[in-house]
């Protein structure tokens, strides 16, 4: 029984239809380009992609003449057997073109042409097409904005779907997998964007001479301590090395906290974030008292010294006893951890850009920027590629931080905390033994 109109099956008839008079159209071109007449020359110049698919016919022929010799050459065990249709990327797009067959004799197997195999890739591995798509233009407007010529095939939203997933699965592999070895981290970021119901942790470290790199990216759902112990294993497993001290910069999350501390132990010394704390307590106020106290605050972190900082701090703790109780508790709470680089003497020097988490809120706005435009998240693979792609193609833009030149006396500094807690650990593991 025929097939009803507007059908799959009559769909399919007609888009094949349509894909052999491109192939034709395509040929057409292809039959006069072998001319040295400088007209010729001058009109193939003038028109790219047929010079482009002649240099592909021409490829091809030549591998065909290596494997077979002559035509009607009957002396090795290769033989001509005929053609069939195929297609080669130009740039982005893939056009028609014949492709020559070749069957061994001796094997009675068909003989691929390597020459084919790499036109059949995309160029520049569908690099291109993945930050056109990345930047926000749509799979379903990508064909009239990006068409090359009227030959052009295989570029339907579907087909880009699918190369645009290929490409993201091997960057989030690559993330993931990367070796760190090479790179001597002395500050790490840790901290999370939320996607609707789901949330994605993200690393950022900062090398001994101010360079920033994306560690790595984990799906968790909230910041839960034993799933970011899981996550900084397979980061210290992937080579991020913290023998001889990391600093941590967190936004104040409990979960964070208690992983690092569990999982880097005495390596690791944390910067708690000085915005997030300041907003925390101000948070208490009304609104009278939130600029004032926001003001003192701030000056009071501003300060060089650890001594003159604490003092300021502990002066607004006993003012806000008198007013709000809950904003004073909240400003002793984790406060010690707010003033880690003033415990180091290098406030000064790196309180810009490492007592905050601003470095790391910079990346997850730029990323925004990529995965704000997706209206639908279908599931975590998709989530996953996408931040992966994101934050890898933002990390060569990435700048050095402020006052990376301190960072070899930060890591002088980080040493000495070491050592320091070694000792301690040692006579406080010496007084249990004796007792």
């Amino acid at each position: 029984m025929p097939a009803p109109n507007g059908t799959v099956a009559k769909r399919r008839g007609k888009a094949k239809m349509k894909l052999e008079l491109k192939r034709r159209s395509a040929m057409e071109k292809l039959a006069g380009l072998g001319a040295e007449d400088l007209d010729v020359r001058t009109a193939l110049i003038q028109e790219l992609i047929p010079l482009g698919l002649k240099e592909v016919n021409d490829q091809l022929q030549d591998e065909l003449m290596r494997l077979t010799g002559k035509k009607h050459n009957r002396g090795g065990d290769n033989h001509r057997w005929g053609h069939q249709s195929g297609s080669a990327y130009l740039r982005d797009q893939k056009f028609p073109i014949e492709v020559p067959r070749v069957r061994n004799a001796a094997t009675n197997e068909e003989v691929p042409l390597e020459s084919y195999g790499r036109f059949k890739r995309p160029f520049m591995d569908d690099g291109q097409t993945v930050l056109k798509l990345l930047h926000g233009l749509s799979t379903h407007r990508y064909q009239e904005s990006s068409c090359l010529a009227a030959e052009a095939f295989g570029i339907s939203a579907s087909s880009l779907s699918k190369r645009f997933k290929e490409k993201t699965s091997g960057t989030l592999r690559h993330l993931q997998t990367r070796n760190l070895r090479p790179h001597d981290f002395i500050v790490v970021f840790l901290d999370g964007k939320r996607y609707a119901e789901d949330g994605i942790m993200v690393a950022l470290g900062v090398t001994l001479e101010g360079k920033k790199l994306i560690l790595g990216i984990e799906q968790i759902h909230s910041e839960n301590a034993r799933a970011i112990e899981d996550w900084l294993d397979r980061l210290i497993a992937r080579g991020l090395g913290f023998e001889e001290g990391l600093l941590f910069i967190i936004d104040g999350s409990k979960g964070i906290k208690k992983a690092v501390e569990r999982k880097i132990g005495e390596y690791a010394l944390i910067q708690r974030c000085q915005w997030h704390k300041k907003e925390n307590i101000v948070a208490y106020l009304d609104d009278t008292q939130k600029v004032l106290a926001r003001h003192r605050i701030s000056q009071a972190y501003a300060k060089t010294t650890y001594r003159e900082a604490k003092e300021d701090l502990l002066k607004l703790h006993a003012e806000l006893t008198r007013v709000n109780e809950s904003a004073a508790n909240s400003l002793m709470e984790g406060l010690e951890e707010t003033l880690a680089l003033h415990h180091l003497g290098l406030a000064p020097e790196l309180a810009r850009s490492l007592s905050t988490t601003n470095c790391i809120e910079s990346v997850m706005s730029q990323m925004g920027q990529y995965t704000d435009k997706v209206d639908r998240w279908h599931n975590s693979n998709q989530i996953l590629r996408w931040t992966a792609e994101s934050v890898m193609d933002l990390e060569p833009r990435l700048n050095r931080i402020r006052g990376y030149r301190y960072l070899k006396v930060l890591r002088f500094k980080l040493r000495e905390m070491v050592l320091k807690r070694q000792d301690l650990s040692a006579k406080e593991l010496k007084t249990v033994e004796v007792s």
